[in-house]
């Protein structure tokens, strides 16, 4: 089997660059990574108030203010570590700042719902360009003795971003839902200030593939086309020839790109990735645990703000508790992973996770301290058991001179499960008024993706003690 294509931060394998100071590279990277992962929870929380603002907007058009953003970021990741592999990480971390902080302020002033789906395209554009090239700047800048633990901050960035979004979204739409996208730009302009004096040159690598761009705009498209086919099976009918229709147009889609990815150098999946024992198992229950994840959220967003009339702050503050557990379990659970091995740990979290909702189910009706709060916190600790494992069990079967790569691709499908779990819940919920439809419908179908994710988790091989 052919080694995967060696992604961004390869090239300082060997050693840090010299006159590099990590501490300073880490505070401009983390910059970014916050901005890009803030971007994935954040705008949940101002999506109702968002469609006050275009009136007439459906949900499952407001969806794809969500989905746009998840389905190009997961496209671009590969083929963006492969341009900065011929650019240099510098240069592509610095140009998706740009057009990141970019598309942030055209985000605030559009003047549809369309257009702001258009720009937030360009905006995953940039955070594609962004996440790959960071790790691969923190590398050059670290010693091979520190890199472990850099790595580590690098995610615990991901998750704090994770735990902050919902109250940092409610608190701006305080304002202005426009100042989820512009909060952004002081910070994009500050951090590419300091990047063009402290980030450090690692050298291109001039032997790097062209990335398969047909193959990225193939997942784009198949992607998007079961997406769609879903979040309008409501409106158009199961019985329609256009939900079937965009149904088999995706899988045509995908089986092409992934006929592309056999056979491209650089391909957007690496196929020899998905061989390793341990990859693939755990990118499939990364894919469903995304869906389960994303459906939560979204769901808990919409029953506070549509069913008890609560304000994005006040919204943003009862998510939180969940999600601030994820920080502490993701490095706590890490001795437990080791003892027990990540199929059972992960099974635990997802079991969790399904608990939680299922409590939900149950006594949601009660009110926050009897209803939401427990199935909050039952869900974030199946997520803190859960993802963590998952990725490390995906990474660490990665040969460490493919790391970056392995770590776009887990990246990428944690995208792909969002936009599918954001497209089922608004396919179960329904167009209707959040009043007179059932909740129950998006959560069982959220409880079911959590249980396909614990038994994939199952298929995980034991590692062995080294």
């Amino acid at each position: 089997m052919s080694s995967p294509t060696i992604r961004a931060g390869d090239a300082a394998a060997d050693g840090a660059v010299r006159g590099a100071r990590p501490a300073a590279v880490f505070a401009v990277v983390a910059a970014g990574v916050a901005m890009s992962n803030l971007d994935l929870f954040i705008v949940n929380v101002a999506l109702p108030r968002i469609g006050e603002r275009y009136a007439g907007a459906s949900l499952s058009e407001l969806s794809w203010v969500l989905n746009a953003y998840a389905v190009v970021f997961a496209a671009l990741m590969v083929p963006a570590g492969g341009f900065a592999d011929r650019t240099g990480p510098r240069r592509a971390y610095l140009l998706g700042l740009a057009v990141f902080t970019a598309a942030s302020v055209a985000c605030a002033v559009s003047p549809g719902v369309w257009s702001l789906v258009a720009a937030r395209v360009v905006q995953a554009a940039g955070a594609a360009l962004l996440i790959p090239s960071s790790l691969g700047l923190l590398l050059a800048a670290t010693p091979p003795e520190r890199r472990l633990p850099a790595v580590r901050g690098w995610t615990a960035v991901s998750g704090l971003a994770a735990a902050l979004g919902p109250v940092a979204g409610g608190l701006l739409t305080q304002f202005d839902w426009r100042w989820v996208f512009l909060v952004n730009v002081p910070i994009g302009l500050a951090a590419l200030a300091a990047g063009a004096r402290l980030l450090p040159r690692p050298p291109a690598r001039a032997d790097g593939a062209r990335p398969d761009l047909p193959g990225a705009a193939l997942l784009t498209a198949g992607v998007a086309a079961l997406a769609l086919g879903v979040v309008k099976s409501d409106d158009w009918g199961w019985t329609s020839a256009r939900v079937p229709g965009s149904l088999a147009a995706g899988a045509v889609l995908l089986a092409l790109c992934a006929w592309r990815s056999a056979r491209h150098p650089s391909p957007v999946v690496p196929p020899g990735l998905l061989r390793l024992p341990a990859f693939g198992p755990a990118t499939v229950a990364n894919i469903l645990f995304a869906v389960a994840f994303a459906a939560m959220l979204l769901s808990a967003v919409l029953w506070c703000q549509q069913v008890w009339h609560w304000s994005a702050l006040r919204t943003g503050l009862a998510i939180s508790p969940g999600p601030l557990m994820v920080p502490g379990l993701a490095v706590g659970a890490a001795p437990l992973a080791r003892r027990v091995g990540a199929g059972p740990l992960s099974f635990l979290g997802c079991v969790l996770f399904a608990a939680g909702i299922g409590w939900w189910m149950w006594r949601m009706e009660d009110g926050y301290a009897a209803g939401m709060l427990p199935g909050m916190l039952l869900t974030g600790v199946g997520v803190g058991l859960t993802l963590p494992t998952l990725i490390g069990a995906a990474v660490s079967a990665v040969p460490p001179r493919s790391f970056s790569t392995g770590s776009a691709v887990v990246t990428m499908a944690r995208q792909v499960g969002t936009v599918l779990g954001v497209a089922m819940l608004v396919a179960l919920l329904g167009a209707g008024d959040p009043r007179a439809i059932s909740f129950d419908a998006g959560w069982l179908g959220t409880v079911l993706a959590a249980a396909a994710a614990a038994l994939a988790c199952l298929t995980l091989p034991r590692a062995r003690r080294a």
